[in-house]
């Protein structure tokens, strides 16, 4: 019954165009058992509202990874123009670290980062004692 419906799509289709319709993934069924499964819906993401998507960005990024193409010099990112070859090779030593090392490593800068922060603060009060800085009231 169901191939009969296919058939007559087909028919009122070909009737409308003048042009053969592609086959049709349904007429590869003929047990009326199987047609009960089919489903004809176009699952696509052209309504966010419908499909959402899960992390943005995600269907952009996996388009442009999907073409396969080598990147042209012009084409590099924003901020890989500004790193010189010592910057890079930093990157590339950090990438190499195992995941324990790595977290050593950022242990480091963060106290790093504390020491100069603490000596900063150290420096400007004494430049305040020593009457070097203005005070807030100068400053206007």
């Amino acid at each position: 019954m169901a191939a009969n419906e296919v058939e007559k799509m087909n028919q009122v289709s070909e009737e409308s165009t003048g042009a053969t319709p592609p086959l049709s993934p349904i007429s590869k069924f003929s047990d009326d058992s199987n047609m009960d499964l089919l489903s004809r819906e176009q699952l696509d993401r052209s309504s966010p509202e419908l499909w959402p998507e899960q992390i943005p960005g995600v269907s952009k990024f996996a388009s442009l990874t999907m073409n396969h193409q080598e990147p042209k010099p012009s084409q590099q990112p924003e901020w890989l123009k500004d790193l010189d070859h010592e910057d890079i090779s930093v990157l590339q030593g950090f990438g190499s670290l195992t995941a324990a090392a790595l977290l050593e490593k950022v242990r480091d800068l963060q106290n790093l980062a504390y020491q100069l922060g603490l000596e900063e603060a150290k420096e400007m009060t004494r430049g305040r004692f020593l009457g070097i800085l203005p005070k807030r009231k100068d400053i206007r």
